[in-house]
């Protein structure tokens, strides 16, 4: 049975003390990690991945809304909570058929109990032992034999003709699972199990308050452990199991948590300190990138239509120390939306369209995304990221750039919405990324013109981009 690298809570001792430090208390990362109160953890699985299921809660805040009631756990407690949970639901499917070959009933079982054996069998996919999850789970002995009983299942699915195989192992839907195959062709199968990774934990350094090296430093002052990203120049990667948001470094403003290839994405804009517009800002993490490469310079105009959201950047603008950004909440569409950019049609130098989308490059972090997208879902995205970039393209001043991104790896929201806008408006065109992210790195992120970022190729999440020049 193929499994993937174990994701159990990271265990990290605490050192020797020298005489000086024997009366010191341990910082929080040096103490040993107490054990696992199994029983208090599966309840918590129990709860957070009933919301998500049964009750169509979105994953994070399942787990958030569970995590903030069981106050009584313990740090570890809590991310094996958050690793079980995300664990199954990026192996939902492949779970669900695995236990239906191994235990003659599971269909017919009560669902607290199904549950327990998902989790259960979650587990030992992602490479513990199914006696010791066994024991922990206090699984009854036909439920453990169905643990024991999975190699064979495994068999079972490996032996099913490749169309078939495909969306169970992947765990995808299967109109999901066909836009796979369309978009990465043989890599397919790679590209899925790339995508029910866990996600790497990912700073950006805030260029307003010092450089990566810099934060390197911090942090490991810090007792993080970290690592340069390998094709950002701006990241690090953070390996010591701690809430990043607990840190003195993210209360500095000296990181923003965001992905690697967010931040590819976000270097693309090469935003200069003169008139540049975020027009999907959301909550902010592109925004103050941007800001960043403006030196605190120029007019940073962050557009969006969620209150809740401008709120947010705010927030993490003060905390960033950035200065020139404008927050601006639009209209969803109309001519309300229309009116309302008006003041800024072709005057911005760049224009960044990080547009709304399937999220099909985010599974690592969002796995419950997959379950509720639909082929209406996908449409209606398309129609609206060519609304948007078409809408956003007035801002543009002759001789400035258009950057059309998505957190998507399908090609109909991608090199399909690009080229159905430049059918659209001839006085664009398509700037090579690696013009601006330089040779050795374009072709690291970009076989052709565009960013194209995927798990399985960079370690990143799954990104594209495009840069579009308005004609002078």
């Amino acid at each position: 049975m193929a499994t993937q690298r174990k994701s159990r809570p990271h265990s990290r001792s605490a050192p020797k003390k020298s005489g000086a430090q024997a009366g010191k208390k341990p910082a929080p990362s040096e103490r040993p990690e107490r054990p696992l109160r199994e029983d208090l953890v599966l309840q918590a699985c129990l709860e957070a991945y009933g919301s998500v299921r049964h009750e169509g809660r979105m994953a994070d805040r399942a787990l958030d809304f569970t995590l903030r009631r069981k106050a009584n756990l313990y740090s570890n407690e809590r991310r094996a909570v958050a690793e079980r949970v995300y664990g199954l639901l990026r192996r939902q499917r492949t779970v669900d058929f695995l236990l239906s070959r191994a235990h003659p009933r599971f269909g017919g079982l009560e669902t607290s109990r199904q549950d327990v054996l998902r989790l259960a069998a979650s587990r030992v996919l992602y490479g513990e032992p199914h006696g010791l999850v066994a024991r922990q789970s206090a699984l009854t002995p036909p439920d453990a034999q169905a643990l024991a009983a999975l190699p064979e299942a495994a068999a079972a699915l490996e032996a099913l003709p490749a169309k078939e195989r495909f969306p169970i192992a992947a765990s995808l839907p299967d109109f999901l699972a066909d836009r796979f195959l369309q978009t990465f062709g043989r890599d397919a199968a790679r590209a899925a199990e790339a995508m029910n990774e866990r996600a790497p934990l990912v700073a950006r350094a805030n260029l307003l308050k010092g450089d990566r090296d810099a934060l390197a430093q911090r942090l490991t002052a810090e007792k993080v452990d970290v690592k340069p990203t390998p094709l950002s120049p701006l990241g690090l990667v953070l390996e010591t199991r701690i809430n990043a948001f607990s840190l003195e470094s993210f209360r500095a403003g000296l990181l923003e948590l965001q992905d690697e290839g967010s931040q590819l994405l976000g270097m693309l804009v090469d935003a200069p300190p003169t008139r540049v517009v975020d027009a999907c800002a959301g909550a902010g993490g592109k925004t103050l990138q941007l800001a960043a490469q403006m030196k605190n310079r120029g007019d940073l105009h962050a557009l969006d239509v969620d209150e809740r959201r401008m709120e947010d950047l705010k927030k993490r603008a003060r905390r960033a120390g950035v200065h020139n950004v404008r927050t601006q909440l639009i209209p969803h569409e109309g001519p309300e939306a229309d009116a309302a950019l008006t003041p800024l049609k072709g005057k911005a130098d760049r224009v960044l369209v990080d547009a709304p989308c399937s999220g099909t490059g985010t599974f690592r972090r969002k796995p419950d995304a997959r379950y509720r997208l639909t082929p209406e879902d996908l449409e209606m995205h398309v129609g609206r990221q060519k609304a948007l970039l078409a809408r956003f393209a007035t801002l543009v001043k002759p001789g400035g750039r258009l950057i059309y991104g998505t957190c998507s790896v399908l090609r109909e929201e991608n090199e399909g919405v690009v080229e159905d806008f430049l059918a659209r408006h001839p006085d664009f065109t398509v700037k090579p990324v690696a013009e601006l992210l330089g040779p050795e790195l374009g072709e690291k992120v970009g076989a052709g013109p565009y960013l194209r970022l995927a798990p399985h190729t960079h370690g990143t999440d799954g990104f594209f981009g495009a840069v579009l020049v308005r004609a002078k």
